[in-house]
Parts: C-alpha cells; structure tokens; sequence
C-alpha cells in the first residue's frame, strides 16, 4: 500500500509494524518496491521498512530542479530525521543511485544514519569502465559546437547514441542523470564513520565489484560480501544476503 511522506513530499511503502529502523533507496528508474521482497522478509522478523521513491521516480513528482546525489540527500534529510527520533539512527539500504544518495546522507549527515547497505553504487567512478561516445556522435557535437547544425539534429544524435537511461529521461530528470552521473564520492566514504556493508553481485556489469573493492580500501572498517551468480539487480536478484548483512547491522547496535 503506497504511503505519503513528509506532508506528500515523498511517496513509498511503510512495512512491518512499530518505529522505522530500515530505510531503504532504490536505483536509477526504479521505485520501492525493488524491496519488497527485503522488506517483507525484514517486517517477519520484527523490523519495520520505509522504502521511498525518490523524487521523479515512482508516485514521487519530479525534483523542481536538476540536482545531484547530495541535492537528494537534503530532500530526504528530513525524513530520515523524523525517522530517527522516533527509533534512532536507521540502517540506510542503497542500491545504484540510491546507494549515492545513502553515502552523501551519511556523509552530510552522521547522527542520523546509523549503518549503510550499499549495493551496485557506482561510488568510485575511476574504477568504472569507460565508455566512450561512438565516433559519429563526437562528430555531430563537434558540428553543434560551430553552429554548423541544429540543435534537432544534436538531439536526435543524442537520442540515437546515447544510453538507454538518457534515452529514457526527459525534461528536469535528464539533467539530473546528467548531474549525477559525473559524480564520484571517495571523499564521501572517507568520511564515513557508521558501519559500511558492501554487497555485490559477481555478474554486474554497470558497477562491476572492482568499484566495491575500491570504496572498501577507503571507507575504513567497511565489509564487502560477493554474490555469485547475481548481476545488478541485488535487491530483486538476491533479496537474501541485504536481509542477512540488515539483520547483522541491527543486531550489533541492538
């Protein structure tokens, strides 16, 4: 059943009864209910679940302008707030962009993020893989650049070359994948001080585990747990090991 946050700010599923202690953030054109099954399994033992669509995804309206992972922080600052007073500091489950936004939240914010999942977070964009525009694109930006042709055309080039996010993302949301996408966080996660579990699936090639070996030799104390035979899609794929490593983060503060 879908749930409203912060006045109608924010939209989402509440899970499990009693205060908040798990929050969990979803990926790039994804919603909540990418945990649904991590939520459930977390409410049968005890533990209530807030998972939010993040602004422009889901029941959630689009941000009124574009806006990088710390941008979403601050809108979702309040609620993870109000969420703390009434249970303490929760676990923050991140997958993907959400796992960027958990990390700037904890980051900007340390009483009030108690531990972090982060699972398939392009955290250190050094260790992504490159990718290069096609040849062709190059030349048709070149060409914009000296006006030599229009800005339909640009578009279109875009359209055609680009990546299957930026096709799909229109208006205020395509700046945004725009703004985040450049973004790295290392001094993110050496600022961290809460308990860091990283989980990863051997197979995910957008983020491959390169990326979360990486963030672990800079988040100190951090873990790092690799799931074999899982891709991306942790939170769907392998459901199992997020309610596992939440169960542990829970445990150790009580």
């Amino acid at each position: 059943m879908l749930s409203a946050f912060l006045d109608g700010a924010l939209f989402g599923a509440s899970t499990g009864e009693g205060p908040t202690r798990v929050v969990a953030l979803h990926g790039w054109r994804r919603t909540h209910e990418d945990f649904s099954t991590v939520a459930a399994d977390l409410a049968a033992r005890g533990c209530a679940v807030t998972s939010v669509d993040l602004p422009g995804f889901g029941a959630t309206p689009a941000p009124p302008k574009a806006m990088g992972a710390w941008g979403y922080a601050e809108v979702l600052a309040p609620l993870i707030e109000q969420i703390a007073e009434a249970a303490g500091p929760p676990v923050v489950l991140g997958h993907s962009f959400g796992g960027r936004i958990a990390t700037c939240l904890a980051a900007g914010h340390p009483d009030l993020v108690g531990s972090l999942i982060l699972t398939g977070v392009p955290l250190v964009r050094s260790a992504l893989p490159s990718a290069r525009p096609s040849r062709q694109y190059q030349l048709v930006r070149t060409a914009a650049r000296w006006h030599l042709v229009s800005e339909e055309r640009l578009e279109a080039s875009r359209r055609r070359h680009g990546s299957a996010d930026y096709r799909a993302a229109t208006g205020v949301m395509r700046d945004v994948l725009v703004a985040q996408i450049n973004e790295s966080y290392e001094e993110e996660l050496a600022a961290l001080r809460c308990e860091v579990s990283l989980v990863w699936g051997a197979l995910d090639t957008t983020t491959p585990v390169v990326v979360a070996e990486r963030a672990r030799d800079i988040c100190v104390g951090a873990t790092l747990t690799v799931l074999d035979g899982v891709g991306h899609l942790v939170p769907t794929e392998a459901p199992g090991p997020i309610v596992t490593a939440t169960l542990g983060l829970l445990g150790a503060h009580g």
